[in-house]
């Protein structure tokens, strides 16, 4: 779990640093670049709840297996 809490935060911190270089380094204006973060931001939010619910399910079938007293 602390493994996946360090993975969140370091990406949340990448996506950060990215878009704020973006931001600098940008040669587009503002409104396309507005848009052009907006539509990354929603993918990678949609990334990070695709990869949490991955691991809710993944979890959840180790607890199954656990209860049920099975081994892998």
């Amino acid at each position: 779990m602390r493994k996946m809490f360090s993975f969140i935060i370091g990406t949340l911190l990448g996506g950060l640093v990215g878009a704020t270089l973006a931001l600098i380094f940008a040669p587009a204006s503002g409104s396309e670049l507005r848009e052009e973060l907006r539509m990354r931001f929603n993918a990678f939010g949609a990334e990070v709840r695709r990869a949490i619910e991955n691991k809710r399910l993944e979890l959840q079938d180790r607890i199954e297996i656990l209860r049920s007293g099975q081994s892998k």
